[in-house]
């Protein structure tokens, strides 16, 4: 062939099947599209937005994930890169952001940084290699252009309003900043919706340049990059005047469980965030956090502040670092800490607790609140001989869910609701013809019948709305 033909028939060739050779001579080509390219696609799975994640390849029609041996800064350039993700940050081993569940497509690979995507990279075959999930490749690129994050507030659903622009972390100016545009952030940040629109430096003044001013938005933006308005600047604007939000929160994120302990009530710590538990890395880890850990999952004070993955070590993406609680919070998700999925951490620093509830017996029933907005609304649950059950609501009053509010931390109680208005247990009903006083610190010291016996179906569940 010269190469110009357009088909391989067009070529100068001996008749169809005259030849002197054996199938030990058979040619073939390597091309540079089709399904190579298609196979090189990659996505990041399991992080905190698009630039964090487990890598994840499609090939074969299939996503499946690469082997972290080899994994290098080198590889991770290359898929930051091609997500347009901006610099490398790390490139974290050992299934950072958890476990895939598809193939292993790739191993042994080994970018010189340069190559416009995996494919271009040499590694052993796709489909050929000698690992398990638990060593699925990571990275953490410095971000995408318009990503946001919430700056210096007191929990991860409130703060200053920073978006990030030619490689760099900058403020928003509260010229026309309001509720609709808060809205957009609080949605974007799966952090629920706006409560207010603070301006004025609320969470105080950024460091970075103005990237954006006088936004309009109507509220049903993705990212109030896509608001009209602004150009990106840098603008000039007061920083006295930075905006801020905010958020009611997820409740979905931040409930927390104690696993692997030799007691409900110790354990490692872990926390569901975007339906998946995962662990909080040990990092400033101290007594005041534990003690919030132990309020918020009804197990009273706690005795013992473990990290070194004390209670073993957990197998899914490490949700949260440098928690900094005062002490006195309700529930984790309250406390200071980077953002969900953002750390520096591995396995074997998973944070763990003891809480004095290890010593409580049967007779001291734990408390928690189920199917509710927020971690201080839901249906009662009580846990009696290892299992958790739910209320009946024969009797039940504000005597009753002011009690129960105490006991969970969560103030004064404002209702009672009856007729499982928020939702139908599914375990057992444990307790009937509840009668507390209202003074009782904890349902164990009301008049609770006897566990089990009750004259009730699931439609008649109990639930409390406090005020915390």
């Amino acid at each position: 062939c010269t190469g110009a033909e357009p088909h391989l028939s067009a070529c100068p060739a001996r008749p169809w099947g005259r030849n002197d050779c054996y199938h030990g001579e058979d040619a073939g080509v390597v091309c540079s599209g089709s399904e190579l390219a298609e196979a090189a696609q990659v996505r990041l799975a399991g992080g905190l937005g698009e630039c964090a994640g487990r890598v994840e390849v499609l090939h074969a029609g299939a996503w499946g994930t690469v082997c972290d041996d080899t994994w290098d800064f080198a590889d991770a350039t290359v898929v930051c890169r091609y997500l347009g993700c901006g610099q490398v940050i790390s490139a974290p081993p050992r299934a950072r952001f958890g476990e895939g569940r598809g193939p292993i497509w790739l191993d042994g690979l080994a970018c010189e940084g340069h190559e416009g995507h995996l494919g271009e990279c040499r590694h052993k075959g796709w489909g050929i290699h000698s690992c398990e999930h638990s060593e699925d490749a990571s990275v953490v690129c410095a971000g995408l252009p318009g990503e946001l994050r919430l700056a210096d507030g007191p929990h991860r659903c409130s703060g200053r309003v920073e978006v990030f622009h030619n490689h760099t972390w900058g403020t928003v100016c509260g010229h026309t900043w309001g509720l609709e545009a808060a809205q957009v952030v609080c949605r974007h940040l799966g952090c629920g919706h706006a409560l207010s629109a603070p301006g004025a430096a609320r969470f105080g003044a950024g460091s970075g340049p103005v990237w954006l001013d006088r936004l309009r938005c109507i509220g049903n933006e993705t990212n109030i990059t896509q608001c009209p308005g602004s150009t990106w600047g840098p603008h000039t604007c007061d920083h006295l005047d930075h905006a801020g939000v905010v958020c009611s929160g997820n409740s979905s994120s931040g409930e927390v469980r104690l696993v692997d302990g030799p007691h409900l009530c110790m354990g490692r710590v872990e926390v569901l965030h975007d339906g998946q538990w995962g662990t909080v890395c040990d990092d400033n880890w101290d007594l005041r956090d534990a003690q919030v850990v132990c309020r918020q999952v009804g197990c009273g004070e706690a005795q013992a502040a473990h990290g070194h993955s004390h209670f073993g070590r957990g197998a899914g993406p490490i949700w949260l670092d440098d928690i900094t609680c005062v002490g006195d919070e309700t529930h984790l998700a309250q406390c200071h800490a980077r953002p969900w999925g953002k750390n520096n951490c591995h396995h074997g620093e998973d944070a763990g607790v003891v809480c004095s509830g290890a010593n409580v017996t049967e007779e001291q029933p734990q408390v928690r609140l189920v199917g509710g907005p927020t971690p201080c609304v839901g249906r009662v649950e009580v846990l009696h001989e290892h299992r958790w059950g739910t209320v009946c609501d024969d009797t039940w009053d504000l005597r009753d869910a002011r009690v129960t509010c105490r006991q969970v931390g969560c103030g004064d109680a404002v209702a009672a609701p009856g007729h499982a208005h928020f939702g139908e247990g599914t375990g057992p009903i444990l307790l009937d013809q509840v009668g507390c006083t209202g003074e009782e610190d904890t349902l164990a010291q009301c008049d609770l019948g006897t566990w089990g016996v009750h004259n009730c179906n699931h439609e008649e569940d109990a639930g409390v709305v406090c005020a915390g």
